[in-house]
């Protein structure tokens, strides 16, 4: 049922995360304060036979902490990241005390970028080797992309739209983008949403090499390979893990006596309409979806102090973004602090959007700008503040995280300081 009575804001009143830096909110943000690096060497597989040997790699997650066995023992793991972060969040919004009144205006909405792909390689060598009556009962649910934000709704109980984004990149941005929508239609009072992945597997990896996406150079000093507007930076690294928020209409928060965070005040979404993996390289399409969250959020661009920038770390990504930035803020971008967190985390794929999302609503409450490690020899290309390797102090009123996605998608979240 849709509410006639529309919300006046959304805001921010929960998060959790599972991360390469840390598996709750508190280790992971005091590890982006600390430009604590999440990159080493791959352990989850022989990593000899592709080129990029380096990933950030979630650490000491055991999912019988978050959740019973044998519901873990039906879940892939990027189900198993986004139950036990979505569990967090449900809690840090005191939901598991004061609970909703009604579940049905629940929703779970969760981008994901590959879904369970782990469960998809052994399923493919099942297969082959033993033929197609051996493949497990339970590969399919296992598998698909929708299972994360399904197991997720369960684990809650939530009884709203259950809904799986998956724009690359983009996916855990534009999942947060979806959820402030449907609350402000009135179709939702609650939202449990963000992203989640877990990529760290010869398939993705041997995939994205064959792409020459990733970091090659930096095999032997693995903490160095992920650089952010650097002018030795050579590809991305790949992360894993999951962020996830939870957000309400202004009035429920209230009602509850909800801690809140942040508003989300705006999100803007465009196609670059222009190549499958590469982004365009006037950054039109970014450009435009930075315009329009920023409209939409009611915001002038000098509002904005910080934006936590894609940032992957490959050549063609950073200095698009940097043209981007100055094409929608003008002057007011050499005034800007901009950052890539994934210098620490690597790049998540669908959870990086909800992470970043998370930071940038930290960076606003402490009045802190985290850094982009690794920023050692600046590209002429990227000309901006990048806070270089050492995170700064500051007021921040306002703050936006950017998401570019293979497929040409661009998310752009605007995030407001609660008084």
């Amino acid at each position: 049922m849709i509410s006639m009575n529309r919300p006046s804001k959304v805001v921010v009143t929960g998060m959790g995360a599972i991360s390469p830096i840390g598996n709750s909110v508190e280790t992971f943000w005091e590890a982006i304060r600390n430009g604590k690096c999440g990159v080493g060497p791959v352990t989850r597989f022989d990593s000899s036979q592709i080129t990029s040997q380096v990933a950030a790699e979630v650490k000491n997650f055991d999912p019988k902490d978050y959740m019973d066995p044998r519901s873990a023992n039906r879940m892939a793991l990027f189900s198993q990241y986004a139950v036990a972060a979505g569990q967090m969040a449900w809690a840090d919004a005191e939901l598991d005390k004061r609970p909703p009144a009604d579940l049905g205006r629940v929703s779970v909405f969760l981008g994901n970028g590959i879904g369970g792909i782990e469960i998809d390689s052994m399923a493919h060598k099942k297969l082959y080797d033993k033929g197609p009556k051996r493949l497990p009962a339970m590969t399919i649910p296992k598998m698909i992309c929708n299972e994360a934000a399904g197991n997720l709704s369960i684990s809650l109980g939530s009884k709203g739209a259950v809904h799986a984004v998956v724009t690359a990149c983009a996916s855990g941005t534009d999942a947060i983008g979806h959820a402030l929508d449907a609350i402000r239609s009135g179709r939702a009072d609650v939202v449990v949403t963000g992203g989640t992945e877990a990529t760290v597997t010869v398939y993705a990896m041997g995939g994205f090499c064959a792409l020459k996406a990733l970091s090659t150079k930096y095999n032997e000093t693995p903490e160095r390979a992920s650089r952010p507007f650097d002018k030795d930076r050579d590809g991305f690294v790949m992360g894993e893990g999951s962020g996830i928020l939870v957000l309400e209409s202004y009035e429920h928060a209230v009602r509850r006596d909800a801690p809140i965070y942040a508003e989300l005040a705006g999100y803007g979404a465009t196609a670059d309409a222009y190549h499958l993996t590469a982004p365009h390289p006037d950054g039109e399409g970014a450009i435009r979806a930075i315009r329009l969250a920023l409209q939409d959020a009611g915001l002038e661009p000098e509002a904005i102090q910080y934006i936590n920038a894609h940032g992957t770390s490959t050549q063609v990504n950073d200095p698009v973004e940097t043209t981007a930035i100055k094409g929608a803020f003008g002057d007011h971008a050499y005034r800007l602090k901009v950052s890539s967190t994934k210098g620490m985390t690597g790049h998540c794929i669908g959870a990086a959007g909800a992470l970043e999302a998370i930071v940038s609503i930290l960076a606003m409450r402490d009045g802190f700008y985290p850094a982009t490690i690794n920023l050692d020899s600046p590209d002429s290309g990227c000309d901006l503040d990048y806070v270089p390797n050492r995170g700064q102090t500051g007021t921040i009123n306002a703050a936006m995280s950017t998401s570019l996605g293979f497929g040409g998608h661009n998310g752009v979240l605007a995030f407001k300081k609660m008084d």
